[in-house]
């Protein structure tokens, strides 16, 4: 992400990983030249991150092998050694939290003034790396790949976004609950993506750039919705700009 104003821009890693990680459905967009397929493509999928730190940061993914920008991610990575892709690819991850920001809402700038214009409140994060594609169902490296991933990914959803743990809620489903055939079966139908991170950036606006009056003016609109929506966007305000500017 470039020229974002400051008052928008998150490089915290610390933040921008718990970010992925509870928003893990992300859009995956490549650039690949070919005749056979369209050179922009983009997918979403969900996406497990391993992060040891700033440098060894990786996020995989899984996609139906019938898409047809896996045929094309197959055809690329099949050119190259290692199944890598030679081009930067771009996954881009969105909060559900965001919304219109009626002029309205601005209740210091407004009555005095007059200049001011809608916009759009959101928190968004790009992650720019190289891919390795894995899609050789006979080869035991890109079967471990998917069986690993498949079962991260399925533990992940399962306790981050059902609660199921176990503890104070339902047992969580297993991969091993289903018959291993059966598994094996759907694993030969997806091919698997692993990216090298090398950036990563969070634009979150949540009308940090306001004065405080216009600020309060938007956690007070939202608030006016009354359902959750609202409520959700005036506590994302307020945590973006708990102690004023």
């Amino acid at each position: 992400m470039v020229c974002l104003r400051e008052d928008h821009k998150e490089v915290d890693s610390q933040k921008l990983h718990q970010f992925i990680t509870q928003n893990p459905l992300g859009i995956i967009t490549t650039a690949i030249a070919s005749q056979e397929y369209p050179k922009i493509q983009s997918t979403h999928i969900p996406w497990v991150l391993d992060a040891k730190d700033d440098s060894n940061c990786y996020i995989r993914g899984h996609m139906a092998r019938q898409n047809p920008h896996a045929k094309a991610l197959i055809l690329e990575a099949s050119k190259n050694p290692g199944e890598k892709l030679e081009e930067e690819v771009v996954v881009l991850f969105q909060s559900p939290v965001n919304h219109y920001i009626t002029p309205k809402f601005y209740t210091e700038t407004k009555p005095s003034t007059g200049k001011v214009v809608p916009t759009w409140n959101y928190k968004t994060v790009e992650v720019r790396g190289f891919a390795t594609v894995f899609y050789n169902s006979k080869d035991q490296k890109a079967k471990d790949f998917l069986s690993q991933q498949v079962e991260e990914l399925s533990n992940q959803s399962e306790s981050l976004i059902m609660g199921h743990n176990g503890e104070d809620g339902p047992e969580p489903w297993l991969v091993s609950d289903a018959p291993r055939n059966y598994i094996d079966i759907l694993l030969k139908s997806i091919i698997g993506i692993e990216i090298k991170v090398t950036s990563i950036g969070g634009r979150f606006k949540m009308s940090q750039e306001l004065s405080e009056g216009d600020r309060t003016g938007v956690v007070k609109g939202f608030e006016s919705l009354n359902n959750e929506v609202g409520k959700r966007m005036a506590q994302s305000v307020q945590d973006a700009c708990p102690h004023g500017k």
